[in-house]
């Protein structure tokens, strides 16, 4: 390559990278937007009045975006002997949450998550009878398991609140695709409920101004090479 056109191949491909990095900047500010109005969307779902619980026919519409975290209240009488445990650690320390089936006054289905349960006190849920009205979090199914470990129903080894897998395995007639984390009782009964945990990671700000600044780095590096 000759002297000649060494500047302008620095430049050009100076230009292709400083072109990406601006891209990445302002998709990070993209996702910033998004992130901020996710957040602010689901602080007013949690603070609001609570509504029915979504039946079968809005099931098919429901998505994290315009359901996750919704306040819902739903009626109904829970399955006896169907608790099914899935292995939690909380701030409480490790134990399990206990996953209820609650048949609806509609006739469907809807799993409860009644609350967390020591894994020293694991045996000690017991289950309220008759009629109950249920409030709480709208929570989607949270399928496959956790990190390295599968959920395994023929063992009774749950790490992840799998609604499907657990309808099936129970064999729960037209069972909603989500489960509600049921409010915290009074009297310190167990289980404890009201325990979700709402964070959302938002570091796209730092990510966007790390893009910028690294094309402004470029763009002052490569303005060096060229005068010299």
């Amino acid at each position: 390559m000759t002297a000649r056109r060494r500047p302008v191949a620095v430049l050009v491909a100076a230009g292709i990278v400083f072109v990406i990095l601006l891209g990445l900047g302002v998709w990070q500010v993209q996702r910033l937007a998004w992130k901020t109005d996710l957040i602010a969307r689901v602080d007013a779902r949690v603070a609001a009045a609570p509504v029915a619980a979504p039946g079968p026919a809005e099931w098919d519409a429901l998505t994290e975006e315009n359901a996750e975290y919704r306040r819902v209240t739903v009626a109904g009488d829970y399955r006896p002997d169907s608790d099914v445990l899935v292995q939690a650690v909380t701030e409480r320390g490790p134990g399990f949450w206990v996953m209820t089936p609650l048949r609806t006054q509609d006739g469907w289905t809807v799993l409860v998550n009644r609350g967390f349960v020591a894994a020293d006190r694991r045996d000690d849920r017991p289950l309220p009878a008759g009629a109950q009205t249920v409030t709480g979090l709208l929570r989607l199914s949270q399928p496959g398991g956790a990190f390295l470990r599968a959920n395994d129903p023929r063992a009774g080894r749950w790490y992840s609140r799998d609604t499907q897998a657990i309808a099936a395995t129970l064999g729960l007639p037209r069972a909603a695709p989500y489960f509600i984390d049921a409010d915290r009782a009074g009297g310190g009964q167990q289980p404890v409920g009201g325990m979700t945990v709402i964070a959302f990671r938002n570091n796209h700000l730092s990510y966007a101004l790390t893009w910028f600044a690294m094309a402004g780095l470029l763009a002052f590096l490569t303005l060096r090479v060229l005068r010299r």
